[in-house]
């Protein structure tokens, strides 16, 4: 038996990506027929589900805000106690390593995801919402709209029966799987050369359990470590350790291919005997017989771009479906949030009668541009990442980045304002530059550490809450701002940016006094030069 329907608008995948499509789609427009076809049956199970537990602040406030999650988010996920780094490459005592991160919550919040728990939420939601979701289907063929015909046509099996769909948008959310990706072509690799292997165990992992010193533990308020995206990160790699609201522990390690080959932890007794090395006390905690395995996978050279993700043929890519940056700082949901919000955009448009198709070259540019310019913050710099003098300013560098220009962009809902954009322009170039440039000295920074002594410092916390000017970045991205006042806030980010890379080039340079400064001082020119904004211990001069 065939069964043939129409809709307007089709999502292949209805994992993060494509859930949240379908409930952005329908809150903005409750009469436009959404349907998602999606491999897996609902519900699925729990914790051992997917990787991309971690949100930041653009995922966050896209999941909490624009979708209007937040009850969910709080009442059977866990509030994030922000990033925790721990310099700890073959410690068997944490208490003794540096330590960088908040000693308490920042305003702007953000969340632990269990993927099971919460794609079964969001596939409830949906059917809440109208959405046709058609779980336990498989997509057997793509047919584009074209040679005549006014719709896209996707042939696909579910329950032992063909149904045809025809509709006049197509949106992959389809993860890897790359369903219109491997269809069109549109493959691109970069050269981010990293691979990751990541697993679940029983039990929640605490790390104030590792030590008894009452300073040490007291560091924190409330003491709950546990509750951060957790870092153990060593030269060439990090580990991750992510709480789930199930009762479960993501673990993950993430390296560079060349410095920690894929070959030496792709099966979890690998993964075990290379923590017994790099991360020893973690090794102890996971040998116990309480944390039970329960999965294990790897990817080889996780990172790719994407050749085109909008289409004037009223086709679209979203999520991994598209491109795919680092786990570093969980910037996957975030990408989701930009990608999904174009998507609508342009669908939007459509549907109102305007003509949608100039935006899908401005859009792509711009996705392309984020893209583009967040990987700086990865490609090559794994091996700072063991680094406890450059590597704590790399991120308090990154943030900042972050938080000065997409971030706020997003929060005040203009990615899609023509008008605002053109005004940023000069903004976002200079930023980029300076951006570039810095990322090449911390690199290089690194590399002059790694040939010497190098600096340890020992037991230290290196509090982002306790810096002012950083703390009131995140709580600002919460205010509410006209186009002028966004305008005005972004060019005072980006003047912060260059204080804070003539800061971080006066170091390095105290450090290396031959050090290339990669365009620095010509791109700040006679940008004043202002009080040190981090203390002495953020570049290990004092213990």
């Amino acid at each position: 038996m065939q069964t043939t329907t129409r809709t307007d608008v089709a999502i292949l995948g209805g994992g993060l990506a494509g859930l949240t499509l379908a409930l952005q789609l329908r809150q903005r427009d409750p009469t436009c027929a959404v349907t998602v076809i999606e491999r897996r049956a609902h519900p699925v199970r729990e914790a051992a589900h997917k990787v991309g537990e971690s949100t930041v602040e653009i995922g966050a406030h896209y999941l909490a805000k624009v979708l209007g999650l937040e009850a969910h988010l709080e009442s059977e996920q866990i509030r994030k106690f922000g990033f925790r780094f721990f310099f700890s490459e073959g410690s068997h005592a944490i208490d003794q390593c540096t330590e960088l991160g908040v000693s308490q919550l920042l305003p702007t919040p953000s969340w632990q995801i269990d993927r099971g728990r919460f794609e079964n939420f969001l596939g409830e939601r949906a059917r809440e919402l109208g959405v046709q979701f058609e779980d336990a289907a498989v997509v057997r063929e793509l047919t584009m709209a074209g040679d005549g015909a006014d719709d896209h046509v996707i042939a696909f099996e579910r329950d032992g029966a063909t149904h045809t769909l025809q509709s006049r948008w197509l949106i992959d959310a389809s993860g890897r799987a790359g369903l219109l990706k491997r269809k069109l072509d549109l493959a691109q690799p970069n050269d981010h050369d990293a691979n990751a292997v990541w697993w679940r165990v029983d039990g929640i992992i605490d790390p104030n359990a590792w030590s008894h010193d009452a300073g040490w533990l007291q560091r924190c308020d409330p003491p709950d470590r546990w509750r951060s995206t957790n870092h153990m990160c060593g030269p060439g790699y990090w580990f991750w350790l992510i709480p789930l609201a199930s009762g479960s522990h993501s673990l993950g390690i993430v390296c560079d291919a060349k410095m920690h080959p894929l070959e030496t932890m792709n099966t979890h007794a690998k993964a075990m005997d290379w923590l017994r090395t790099h991360q020893p006390q973690v090794a102890a905690t996971l040998d116990r017989s309480e944390h039970t395995l329960q999965d294990f996978l790897f990817l080889r050279h996780f990172s790719y771009g994407c050749k085109q993700l909008f289409s004037r043929e009223r086709w679209a890519l979203t999520g991994e479906a598209g491109l795919f940056l680092d786990p570093f700082y969980s910037p996957g949901t975030d990408f989701i949030a930009i990608g999904n919000t174009y998507i609508c955009d342009l669908i939007g448009k459509d549907r109102a009668g305007s003509d949608f198709r100039p935006y899908v070259a401005l859009y792509q540019q711009l996705y392309m541009s984020f893209y583009e310019n967040t990987l700086t913050l990865y490609q090559d710099q794994y091996p700072l990442f063991g680094d406890e003098q450059v590597m704590p300013v790399k991120v308090i560098w990154d943030y900042t980045y972050y938080w000065s220009l997409l971030t706020p962009l997003f929060f005040a809902d203009r990615l899609t304002s023509m008008p605002v954009l053109g005004r940023l322009r000069p903004a976002f170039t200079e930023a980029s530059a300076l951006n570039l440039a810095l990322q090449q000295l911390l690199r290089e920074w690194g590399r002059r550490n790694s040939e010497g002594d190098g600096a340890a410092s020992g037991a230290r916390l290196l509090d982002q809450f306790g810096i002012d000017w950083f703390r009131a970045m995140n709580a600002a991205l919460n205010d509410t701002l006209d186009d002028n006042a966004l305008v005005a806030r972004i060019e005072d980010n980006v003047s912060r940016m260059r204080w804070l890379a003539i800061e971080i080039l006066q170091r390095a340079q105290g450090a290396h006094a031959d050090i290339d400064d990669f365009g620095l001082t010509t791109l700040l020119g006679d940008a004043p030069v202002t009080p040190p904004s981090l203390s002495a211990r953020w570049y290990a001069d004092a213990a």
